[in-house]
């Protein structure tokens, strides 16, 4: 995060709206991003457009605009695991899931290999391995916004990287 984006938190927080607005368009990417790469696009919309009415509430309490990116991703990490929470208890109840539905938008060979690998990972290694490679955050954000130590964010890194590998998706240096 920039120094400019910390002055555009204070500003927003002080209730200036064009630095909500230019907030919220400089976030919004990165955000439905990793949003994206954790469910499919039609969820990705709707859980996004939930992260950023989350942040709208809750950023007059952040108390570190500096933290502004972990806090949004812990924000947005939170709304992607109840969605799948809530979904995860809806299927358990029907004793049926819904079949998955491919996205029409992914046409190269490559990045849908990529993305049936991330969809094996089991979804603490897949949400780790999005955030740092994916979203370029340090191991120490990652472990903030998941609220576990910084030790589990790199074994679980290691265990994601090890089935990338198994699989083929990744190859050795």
């Amino acid at each position: 995060m920039t120094m400019i984006d910390e002055l555009l938190v204070v500003r927003a927080q002080l209730g200036e709206h064009a630095a909500v607005t230019r907030l919220v368009r400089e976030w919004h990417d990165p955000v439905w991003t990793y949003v994206r790469r954790m469910l499919d696009a039609e969820r990705a919309d709707d859980v996004t457009q939930e992260v950023w009415l989350a942040v709208l509430r809750g950023l007059p309490r952040l108390r570190e605009p500096a933290r502004f990116a972990p806090w949004l991703f812990t924000i947005a990490r939170r709304a992607v695991t109840d969605r799948l929470r809530a979904e995860y208890s809806r299927a358990e109840g029907a004793q049926e899931a819904e079949p998955v539905v491919e996205d029409p938008v992914e046409a190269m060979v490559d990045r849908a290999e990529l993305l049936a690998a991330l969809a094996e990972l089991p979804v603490a290694e897949r949400e780790i391995l999005v955030l740092h490679y994916l979203e370029d955050l340090p191991v120490e954000d990652c472990a903030q916004i998941c609220g576990i130590p910084e030790g589990t964010v790199k074994s679980r890194l290691s265990r994601a990287r090890r089935h990338l590998r198994e699989r083929g998706t990744i190859h050795e240096r």
